[in-house]
């Protein structure tokens, strides 16, 4: 699983969100970089660490991922395929209520380049049959989305028109605002409220856009659908979010799978379940039956004296793991046809053979 986000925090599996703050509380006093100026190197990767794991438990579709897929599986659904960084990181609010501001270990968070401006994330959904699990699939969404503004290529200015830089901020799109805490200085950044954090100012705007940088458009991408995906599983998709007024990081855009079952047949992490009725003939004489598999149709050998409730195992026939690898199994649940409607002939056969057991004469368990 790699990291186990719960013993980092020292909570229970069943923690409540309110239980997981609270831990990460007085974790993040003990361990922030500026309270631990003798030990900053090792305080820096201890607090990442704590704040990666309250990252994903205190959100209900990051939590549920990892506790069915633990860590790796965070990577290419959450994460980036190189892990978690302070990017992916939402809740500062929380270490401001906490600390009163930032402090110097976020400085570079909040400064260039970083502070610029990021757009708003987008989502999606798409629909896919079991059979795509198997080898992965591209999807087309439609979604409705800020672009850059072709006419300005996002600067917000109509064309010719001068763009001056913002004599309140230098340029920066940034103000500081010190704070002192008890005997430690913390330093937050705000957006400079004169130019709205572009460090420009627009003498004359572009008509295209309105001075925003960006237009709103109907735009349609190809989603790659990985193997092994599962019903209900997120993919993020970096930078295919909206484009931020007055330019900047693009958000990113989720894409919520569904995959469509087959009626009868249930999934297990890489193995599929499903009911194989037989004729009472086959499961007492033994025989051959025809099934239904992602690779087509298979023929398998039914063993003489089969009872209902008996498990047959295809080995190799269920879904590959997120991302493609050794595929799990078929588990099939044979179940005995019971006829409803029997021919004269056949009622007769049914009796000879009764007789031939001597099944009326038999006393259940509970006669014995």
């Amino acid at each position: 699983m790699g990291k186990d986000y719960y013993e980092i925090l020292g909570v229970p599996r069943n923690a409540t969100k309110e239980e997981i703050k609270r831990a990460y509380r007085r974790l993040a006093k003990k361990y922030h970089p500026d309270l631990n100026p003798e030990n900053r190197k090792e305080a820096e990767e201890k607090f990442k660490e704590i704040s990666e794991a309250y990252e994903v438990l205190m959100d209900d579709r990051k939590r549920a991922i990892y506790d069915k897929y633990g860590e790796e599986g965070l990577k290419g659904r959450v994460f980036s395929e190189e892990g978690f960084t302070w990017n992916d990181f939402t809740h500062f609010s929380d270490i401001w209520d906490l600390f009163g501001g930032f402090g110097d270990f976020f400085r570079d968070f909040f400064s260039e380049p970083r502070r610029v401006k990021r757009g708003r994330d987008l989502s999606a959904r798409v629909e896919i049959d079991l059979k795509d699990v198997l080898t992965g699939t591209k999807r087309e969404v439609k979604v409705k989305t800020y672009e850059t503004c072709p006419v300005c290529n996002g600067t917000g200015a109509a064309p010719g028109s001068e763009i001056k830089t913002c004599p309140d901020c230098g340029g920066t799109g940034q103000r500081r605002v010190v704070k002192q805490h008890g005997f430690f200085q913390f330093v937050s950044v705000i957006p400079c409220p004169t130019c709205h954090g572009t460090g420009k100012i627009v003498e004359k705007k572009c008509p295209e856009c309105g001075g925003t940088g960006r237009v709103l458009k109907d735009k349609t991408l190809v989603v790659q659908i990985p193997p092994g995906i599962d019903d209900g599983d997120i993919l993020r998709i970096r930078g295919k979010g909206e484009v931020p007024e007055g330019g900047g990081i693009p958000g990113d855009l989720y894409v919520y799978v569904y995959v469509k079952m087959p009626e009868g047949m249930r999934r297990e992490g890489k193995n599929l379940h499903t009911v194989l009725r037989i004729p009472y003939p086959t499961a007492v004489l033994g025989g051959e039956v025809k099934v239904d598999t992602l690779d087509g149709e298979e023929r398998i050998k039914i063993s003489p004296g089969t009872e209902s409730g008996t498990e047959i195992r295809l080995r190799g026939k269920g879904l590959p793991p997120f991302g493609g690898g050794t595929r799990g199994d078929l588990i099939l649940r044979v179940e005995i046809e019971v006829p409803k409607k029997l021919s004269k002939r056949a009622k007769e056969l049914i009796r000879e053979l009764a007789k031939e057991m001597d099944v009326h004469t038999r006393k259940s368990w509970f006669g014995r």
